[in-house]
């Protein structure tokens, strides 16, 4: 579905709320790798819960894609495509997956918010999802980012 409208209508609507956002319209994307997965993880970013993500620096690599930066500006998409909140990059660090912290792990807000669910977790889903052929290893590096929510729909 092209959402590139919608998009843009959401981003004019926080720019008419917040003036001082920059012009150009942000990347928009949505978490996880499946519908589901994308609205349960909105669902913990719109109810404060979820704050940071990981990501993994070889999927990055592999689409040839830059990894976030600190003050950067996303637009982050439900299931189905459409935009729901507007983040703010805050910080980002990359790490070997074994040195990911237990406070990233109850940042990213999921199941009991421990490391030991994170990592289950995320070892599954990069197993099972990820563009690299690399996939998964314990000591990959992964993209640790923290953001704030500037402004959502709800």
């Amino acid at each position: 579905m092209d959402n590139s409208s919608l998009v843009e209508e959401f981003y004019r609507s926080c720019r008419s709320s917040n003036p001082g956002l920059p012009d150009g319209i942000p990347e928009s994307w949505a978490f996880g790798a499946t519908p589901q997965l994308a609205d349960e993880l909105l669902a913990l970013v719109q109810s404060g819960v979820k704050t940071a993500t990981a990501s993994s620096l070889w999927d990055y690599q592999y689409a040839d894609d830059p990894i976030p930066k600190v003050g950067e500006l996303s637009i982050i998409l439900d299931g189905r495509g459409i935009p729901r909140v507007l983040i703010e990059t805050t910080s980002v660090e990359v790490m070997p997956f074994e040195e990911v912290s237990a406070s990233h792990a109850y940042a990213e807000g999921e199941g009991d918010r421990t490391l030991k669910h994170w990592r289950e977790v995320h070892e599954h889903y990069w197993r099972t999802y990820s563009e690299s052929p690399r996939g998964f290893e314990p000591g990959m590096p992964v993209v640790c980012e923290h953001f704030q929510v500037l402004q959502g729909a709800f």
